[in-house]
This record gives C-alpha cells, structure tokens and sequence, in this order.
C-alpha cells in the first residue's frame, strides 16, 4: 500500500510540474518550436492584413522583436504563427492559449487586468470623434440625436456611453464588428459620427476612396494607454518583452519606428496616417509603465 502511494504521489506530482510548466509560455514554445501572435486585420497602423495571410503594423513589428528575445531564450529558432483576434475574442484566445502574444490595439485597463499581463505602454491613445468633412460637426455637444458608430467589444463603447452621460445628449448607438465596418457605416452615412482611438480614425481615413471627404473633430474625449498583452502570471514573458520595448526605447529604435508606422507612407497603398507623437506617448517612453487607463484618468 505504501507503495502504491509512493508511486502515486510521483505521478501527481510529475502531473503538477507538466502542467506548471504548459502555464510557462517560455517553456511551451521551447518544447513545441511554435509561437503564436495574434493579431488583428484593421486596427490602423498598429496591427493590419496585408493579404495572404500576412499582417505588419507598428504592434506587429514590435512584437517581432519580442519574439527574436524570446527565441533567444528559448535557445532556439521558432515557428512563428499568426493568429487573426477580433475585439470581442481577443482575450479569450490568449487565455486559453490559441493565441501566446496578442499584438493589436488593446487598451489597458483596470477589468482586463483582472484577466491578463500588459507588456508595458508602448502607445498612448486620444479618443476622438470622425465625421464627414462637409458635416458641419466640430464636437460631441452637437451629436444630439444623431447616429454613432463605435466598434462592438472596444472600450469606445464605454467612452461613448460615458460622455452620453455627462453630457445628458440623446443619439443612437450603431456598431460595426470591426473597425473596418464601423468607418463603413459613417462613409455609407448610416452614421453621422464614428468614436475611435485616433490612430485608427486616421488610418481610416487616410486609405478611404476620398480621404478629403472625412476629419477628426472635437475634444479628446479619453486617453488610453495601449500595450501588448500575454497571458497572466507569466513573470518570465513579462521580463523579457518590458526589457525588448525599454531596449527599443533606448536606442531610439521606437521612434523610429513610430516614424516609420504613423509619419510615413506605408504599405499597401503607401499612404500616411500623419499623427504626430503625443506627449502622453512621450511621457510613457520616457518612463516606461504598464500604468492602466484608471491611472491616467487619476491625474
């Protein structure tokens, strides 16, 4: 009997050690040789399809030199996989580790910190208001009884009904699945207005048939910070990914890169987003955090 116990409690415990390890996405990738990242098909310049099954975007290419230190570590090559994710599954897919990397637009906040790890900041977002050029809107106070679009599962949603609150205005709330069909429903004027991140306003805008025929208008109505997000409870991941951005910062390679993303022409269509580097953007480099929204509101 003692035996059998003996023997048993080997088992368990050689159960237990697979299993802490499969929670090790260090130690997942180095027996598998596969690494997935998701991403995401038209979150601006951050993180886009290019067709093909090919993505890039300034997230994209970030996460890439994450994944050169993580293979480092790993002390082998890897297989790098791409994983599209989508606002309302983004989450989900990293926790139950379809996706080990999740490289598209994702704002920092208090709830999903409950669920996930932010790498740290490497993107302060502006919540703004995209409507038609010739509208004749210049802000939120004049979207009474109007329609507006927001993307379904992003946290504009809340920003939106946030300042419907305080502002005590009646419109109706119109959603597209992704951003893409959300700026579909203001070119198609189902929407008066769409509320966004501004960075994918502007890459909205700038690859429309007519880009002239669109702006980005009024206050700013939320800043939040956006970062990179793996699975919870990864010290060694967190480590190796805040080291990678605070290198890139460093050296001034994310500069260059912001540059490249936000500042330059870019792929397919070579064309310029032209969204200059805010100051809050410049403030999290400077100090590099995995600060939350909730944070920033605080100040």
């Amino acid at each position: 009997m003692k035996l059998k116990l003996v023997a048993l409690s080997v088992v368990l415990l050689a159960t237990t050690g697979a299993f802490a390890q499969s929670a090790d996405t260090l130690a997942k990738v180095k027996a598998s040789g596969v690494i997935t990242m998701g991403v995401r098909d038209s979150s601006g310049a951050l993180s886009y399809a290019l067709g093909d099954g090919k993505y890039t975007g300034y997230h994209v290419e970030i996460c890439q030199r994450i994944l050169a230190s993580v293979e480092k570590a790993a002390e082998r090559k890897l297989d790098i996989k791409y994983q599209p994710v989508t606002s309302q599954n983004r989450i989900a897919l990293l926790q139950k580790g379809t996706v080990d990397i999740e490289c598209g637009s994702t704002t920092n906040n208090a709830i999903r910190k409950k669920d996930v790890t932010f790498v740290n900041t490497t993107f302060v977002e502006e919540v703004r208001i995209a409507v038609k050029a010739n509208s004749g809107i210049t802000s939120i106070a004049q979207l009474n009884g109007k329609n507006i679009a927001t993307t379904t599962g992003t946290t504009s949603v809340q920003t939106l009904r946030k300042n419907k609150r305080a502002t005590g205005l009646e419109f109706k709330e119109v959603f597209g699945m992704d951003h893409s069909e959300s700026f579909l429903l203001l070119e198609s004027d189902r929407a008066d207005a769409f509320i966004m991140d501004g960075s994918i306003l502007a890459s909205k805008i700038a690859t429309a048939k007519n880009p002239a025929d669109f702006k980005i208008v009024g206050e700013v109505l939320s800043i939040e910070p956006i970062a990179i997000m793996i699975r919870k409870d990864d010290p060694l991941l967190k480590r190796l990914a805040d080291e990678t951005v605070s290198n890139l910062i460093k050296s001034g390679e994310m500069n260059k890169l912001y540059t490249k993303w936000f500042l330059s022409p870019i792929p397919p269509k070579d064309t310029k987003v032209g969204l200059a580097l805010n100051a809050s953007t410049k403030a999290a480099w400077d100090a590099p955090n995995d600060k939350s929204t909730e944070d920033y509101v605080q100040k």
